[in-house]
Parts: C-alpha cells; sequence; structure tokens
C-alpha cells in the first residue's frame, strides 16, 4: 500500500488525485481511495486540513492532489455590507465555520442557523459546491472566554 507522510502545497504532475469534503480533508492518519482506485495511508505526524488543491507527498516522492468535492452548502448574503457583517458576528458568535467572500458566506446546512441568518434579514440559497472555511482565528491558541 502506498504511504503519505507529509502535505506539500506545490510540487510535479500528481501521481493521482482524490477528492473529498471538508470534514473527510482533517485527517491525521486514515486509508484513502484515490480516484483510479488504489488505496494510500495517510500517516501524518499531526492533525491537518488539508485545503482544495494541497498535496499528500508519498514516501517514494510521488504526490497525491486533494481536490474539495462538491457538497450540500447554505450561501447567505445581505442586502448591504451592514447586514452581512452583522450576519458574520452572529455566524462566528456561534463558531459556525464559513467561507467568506466579497460579498457572500458559505457554511454547511444548519436548521437552526438558517432560521436564524432569515430572521437577521438574510437571502440563504441551497447550493453544491466545494467548501474551504477560513480556518479558526485563534487556530493552535487556547480557547478562553466565557459566553453569557
Amino acid at each position: 500500500m502506498l504511504k503519505a507522510s507529509s502535505i506539500a502545497k506545490s510540487g510535479p504532475v500528481p501521481y493521482d488525485l482524490v477528492v473529498l469534503t471538508r470534514d473527510e480533508r482533517t485527517l491525521r492518519r486514515r486509508v484513502l481511495t484515490l480516484q483510479h482506485g488504489e488505496q494510500v495511508l495517510v500517516d501524518l505526524p499531526a492533525p491537518a486540513t488539508l485545503r482544495d488543491r494541497d498535496r499528500l507527498a508519498l514516501d517514494d516522492g510521488r504526490h497525491i492532489e486533494v481536490i474539495a468535492a462538491d457538497e450540500p452548502l447554505m450561501q447567505v448574503r445581505a442586502r448591504d455590507a451592514a447586514t452581512l457583517a452583522r450576519v458574520a458576528w452572529h455566524l462566528g458568535n456561534r463558531h459556525a465555520r464559513a467561507e467568506v467572500g466579497t460579498d457572500v458566506l458559505t457554511l454547511q446546512p444548519d436548521h437552526v442557523l438558517r432560521d436564524m441568518l432569515i430572521g437577521l434579514g438574510a437571502e440563504v440559497t441551497d447550493i453544491e459546491a466545494p467548501f474551504d472555511p477560513d480556518p479558526p482565528a485563534l487556530h493552535g491558541v487556547p480557547h478562553a472566554h466565557a459566553h453569557d
């Protein structure tokens, strides 16, 4: 079985590719099935979240390209920048993972969040697309604050 123990951001023409959802792209040790059916054991030194087009470096020097899979998502738009900022604040306050665009927020489906967003004046549309949310601002920093 092939083995990958590191991540690369670029490199030679990929040997093969693997298509994974956002949650599947967070891994440390797992067997993945590549596009052409071969399997690879991913054995990273620490948990990592792969982004679209990252590469898994095989121990023999070849690379496997990681492709972000289409998945069900909610696309959130607002009538103006102030409303979108307020919506983003409420999502952040609930620690919701979101992909931030110029005039749109994208997040995984959640009926409670959907109702809240609509109540805040946002327009919510169901889409299928790759999901690549921004990493937490305090990634790797201990989380220490209280909620009322």
